[in-house]
């Protein structure tokens, strides 16, 4: 393999670059962080899939019963306990998602944006999301997906010691829609036209 190398210098470059830490690690970096996000959206998605059954199993559905009058409780109780748990224990996770994603790439300060993408965030929009649909919110969970994303691609930029925290929220967003619609095309056309 040494007499290949020498006669061949592209590939002694070649060898050499995948040597090098500062090649492989934004890369690890990278997949790493999609990984998750793809994981941690199918999950979402069959959370919210549950919560939404559950709550028609509550209601009794469309029968005739007085369980179709626990909606008039049942929905403002679970706001109020969303809107509870979103002040005293998830602040910053009100919203739908998307515009926090995109004010979170336009802020230059770790600190600033550690206020809009976290991984405690990104839990507590999950948890919300998934009470907020049991007690018959009308609420999408692709917004969510977005932020959820772009916490866990800024995430996993601060453990990587990755430097490009604007790049990789944009990727994280993208990668958010593309998991949520399970359109990739869609996730690209997203970070070019809303957050790029």
């Amino acid at each position: 393999m040494a007499g290949i190398s020498r006669r061949y210098p592209m590939l002694r470059r070649s060898q050499a670059m995948w040597a090098s830490r500062r090649v492989w690690q934004p890369r690890l970096v990278f997949w790493a962080g999609a990984i998750s996000i793809g994981l941690i959206s199918v999950l979402f998605a069959l959370l919210a899939d549950r919560a939404q059954a559950l709550f028609h199993v509550v209601t009794g559905g469309d029968s005739g019963s007085w369980r179709f009058y626990l909606p008039l409780v049942m929905t403002p109780a679970g706001f109020v306990i969303c809107a509870w748990l979103a002040h005293s224990f998830f602040p910053g996770s009100q919203g739908s998602g998307i515009p926090q994603a995109i004010a979170a790439r336009h802020l230059r300060d770790d600190e600033d944006r550690g206020h809009l993408l976290s991984l405690r965030l990104a839990a507590g929009k999950v948890a919300l999301t998934v009470i907020g649909l049991a007690c018959g919110g009308s609420i999408g969970r692709e917004g969510p997906t977005v932020q959820v994303g772009a916490s866990l691609m800024l995430q996993a930029a601060r453990w990587g010691g990755v430097a490009q925290a604007r790049g990789l929220i944009l990727a994280g967003s993208a990668a958010g829609v593309a998991a949520a619609f399970n359109t990739p095309l869609a996730g690209i056309v997203f970070a070019i036209e809303e957050m790029g």
